[in-house]
């Protein structure tokens, strides 16, 4: 069964916070386990030339996609580090899908789990990690003359998809 916006945990009042404003972690001991999967896709646009290196395997740094895919499965598993009122999941599976086309690397993380809480910040965290790892691994080729990246964008980040099916 999928989640739809009549049941929807944002449609609750806001559980981070205390009747006095202190910040929480949300207490799910309670709620039952179900399956969930979430997806989020972003891109990083880049100069043709830097795609065009990418491709062909030809960035000094090494293989672009491989260690950006290391890099996104390795934000996922460790979100719960980095994003403060985040529950630590058993993280049951991680897919990968770069497309490389034109003047941008579009990355599509799904991340599934079974537990308590949804898996959205996981998907988040692994797009962003991977993206950044994609610059990283190209910002000498994007630098301008003046040590810039005025070609260099990441955007369109976004959840795509987010299921919750009830455990058999």
């Amino acid at each position: 069964m999928s989640e739809g916006p009549a049941d929807s945990e944002a449609t609750d009042e806001l559980t981070h916070t205390t009747d006095d404003g202190d910040v929480q972690m949300v207490d799910v001991g309670d709620k039952p386990d179900t399956k969930r999967r979430a997806v989020a896709r972003g891109e990083i646009r880049l100069t043709p030339s830097t795609i065009e290196a990418i491709e062909a395997d030809a960035i000094g740094k090494g293989d672009v996609l491989a260690t950006a895919r290391i890099g996104a499965v390795q934000a996922v598993k460790h979100t719960w580090e980095t994003i403060p009122m985040c529950h630590q999941i058993p993280i049951t599976n991680v897919e990968t899908d770069f497309e490389v086309a034109g003047d941008r690397v579009t990355l599509t993380v799904a991340v599934e789990t079974t537990g308590k809480t949804g898996c959205e910040m996981e998907a988040l965290e692994g797009v962003t990690t991977g993206l950044n790892v994609v610059w990283d691994m190209v910002k000498a080729a994007e630098k301008d003359d003046d040590g810039q990246y005025p070609d260099t964008r990441i955007a369109g980040v976004e959840v795509r998809d987010k299921e919750k099916t009830a455990v058999q």
